[in-house]
C-alpha cells in the first residue's frame, strides 16, 4: 500500500472500531489523541471506566496483530498515562488497554484489556 492509500485505510479501520464501540453502548470519547508522548487511536468511556483502543488494520487479524510491538505499547502507556492525569481521578481511574484488529473485510476483532496478557 502507499503511503496515502495506508493512511485512509488507517482512517476507515478507526471508523469501523468506533462504529463497534458505540453499537455495544461505549461512547468514543476522543480520536487521534495526541500529546508529547505520542497518539492513542481511539479513547472511549464505559460509564467511570476509560479504555484506550490501539486499532491495527491488515488483510488478516493475525497479520494486524504482529504489527503492535512493545516499543509502541510503551508510547501508548505513557500517552494514557497523559490523559489520565487530565481526569478527576488522575492515575487511580478505572482503565484498560484494547487492541482492535481490522482484516481486509473490514472485520473487527477485539482484544480486551491486551496489554495485561
Amino acid at each position: 500500500m502507499t503511503g496515502a492509500v495506508s493512511y485512509q485505510a488507517g482512517l476507515a479501520a478507526e471508523d469501523i472500531v468506533a462504529r463497534f464501540y458505540e453499537a455495544r453502548g461505549r461512547r468514543v470519547a476522543a480520536r487521534r489523541w495526541r500529546c508529547s508522548a505520542g497518539e492513542i487511536d481511539l479513547i472511549a468511556r464505559d460509564g467511570a471506566e476509560v479504555i484506550f483502543i490501539e486499532v491495527k488494520h491488515s488483510r488478516s487479524h493475525s497479520k494486524a496483530a504482529q504489527s503492535l510491538s512493545t516499543g509502541q505499547m510503551a508510547r501508548i502507556a505513557e500517552a494514557a498515562s497523559m490523559f489520565l492525569a487530565g481526569e478527576p481521578a488522575g492515575q487511580m481511574t478505572l482503565s484498560r488497554f484494547d487492541v482492535a484488529l481490522v482484516d481486509g473485510q473490514g472485520r473487527v476483532e477485539l482484544l480486551e484489556n491486551a496489554f495485561s496478557a
